[in-house]
């Protein structure tokens, strides 16, 4: 009996086969989160409303994402996991089907929201990476499984784009429904399960999450490198499709959604970052992200009325970004405690608020400057993360070596 027991609570290995279906199944998830930005110009002719007022769609979507990571990725460390995951995709798939019935536009919003809360899988399946990988290979394991994650983002772009110019934008959100019902038996069959870390209340769970984000200097600057990163990239995915909808590209949604693919090499790019981890210091591959963020705004403003500047912009954004989010999660992973899936949710809330902010801001520059406006809100995000860079790294890293 006691041979038994010990079997069920030791600690799983992380196979090739888990560690993949883990990417594949981020990817497909996070994917609901971002279907919605290339149908944005369809959903408004439908419903006979503002590109200003559907761009709230996007805003929404990325507030509710946040959310969940505040309310939901936390109860990893006390819940058994599997369980959570699979318990949320049913509410997933619930509001996929609401959005793609809504006639009217504040059930879009509403639904939208409730996407974005239950679309955090892949932020449970970080932490787990982390605490099952060793140390040595950590990073690239981790690069793995985000990187499944972004190409879901990039590509899902691509795929709604498509869908909507073939079919309709309800299509899309009914097909994503599709797969999250192949996602569930995925992760019920191939993922295991992992014991919790935490005995508490939720109540206490909680609190110590903002414990964490008060106290811990290197999670801190990750997340606001992290949040300035993926403001500056939601500055330009917002706005894209109503940019080459006009002069001089005249673009429909599904050349729109196409940009998803030089993303996606961007993000398969970034996933063989961690490999060089071992060859430099994290803070000079930091540094080598941010200035290639910062060389895209180049190629985005100047030559932002060609196909090619956009192209190596979006290119070098997506690259940037990407390299910079899996060395600021090696980084905060390397803090010594137990609690990976709250380290995790301080840093996601602050990277979608980040993310939701920049959406914002896009869509007002674009209505008040068009795109050298929202350039200018995608330069000074990635401005502000390479000046905390610049200041607060050096005192950082001395301060965790001295504890």
């Amino acid at each position: 009996m006691k041979k038994i027991v010990a079997m069920t609570v030791a600690k799983p290995i992380l196979t090739p086969l888990v560690l993949w279906t883990m990417a594949i199944v981020s990817g497909l998830v996070v994917a609901n989160n971002y279907y919605n930005q290339p149908l944005l110009g369809l959903i408004a002719e439908e419903l006979s409303v503002t590109e200003e007022k559907v761009s709230q769609i996007a805003v929404l979507t990325q507030l509710g994402y946040a959310t969940g990571l505040l309310l939901i990725v936390p109860l990893g460390d006390m819940v058994w996991r599997k369980r959570l995951i699979l318990i949320d995709l049913i509410f997933a798939f619930l509001f996929l089907l609401v959005m793609m019935i809504a006639k009217e536009i504040w059930l879009l919003f509403v639904a939208s929201f409730f996407i974005g809360v239950t679309s955090v899988v892949p932020q449970i399946f970080v932490p787990m990476v982390a605490e099952l990988s060793p140390v040595d290979k950590r990073a690239s394991q981790l690069g793995v499984v985000v990187s499944g994650l972004l190409v879901g983002i990039l590509l899902s772009r691509t795929l709604s784009g498509f869908i909507g110019d073939f079919w309709s934008w309800r299509t899309m959100f009914g097909v994503a429904a599709g797969i999250v019902i192949a996602v569930w038996f995925a992760v019920y069959y191939l993922i295991p399960e992992l014991k919790p870390q935490f005995k508490g209340t939720y109540g206490a769970l909680m609190r110590s999450v903002g414990q964490l984000a008060l106290k811990e200097p290197l999670l801190q600057l990750a997340s606001f490198r992290g949040a300035m990163g993926f403001g500056a990239l939601s500055a330009v995915f917002t706005t894209l499709v109503f940019h080459m909808e006009g002069a001089p590209f005249y673009a429909s949604a599904s050349v729109v959604g196409s940009f998803g693919l030089v993303g996606a090499v961007g993000a398969l790019s970034a996933a063989f970052v961690g490999r060089f981890n071992q060859r430099f210091s994290l803070n000079r591959i930091i540094y080598v992200s941010l200035f290639i963020l910062l060389g895209s705004w180049g190629f985005i403003y100047f030559l932002g009325e060609t196909y090619i500047g956009l192209v190596i912009g979006i290119l070098l954004i997506d690259l940037g970004l990407q390299s910079l989010h899996i060395m600021n999660q090696t980084d905060y992973f390397s803090i010594r405690t137990n609690a990976t899936s709250r380290l995790n949710t301080v840093y996601m809330v602050s990277y979608f608020v980040g993310g939701s902010l920049g959406t914002f801001l896009g869509g007002q520059a674009w209505k008040y400057m068009g795109w050298a406006g929202v350039s200018m809100v995608g330069l000074g995000f990635t401005f502000m993360a390479l000046l905390a860079q610049m200041l607060f790294s050096e005192k950082v890293e001395n301060r965790t070596m001295h504890r």
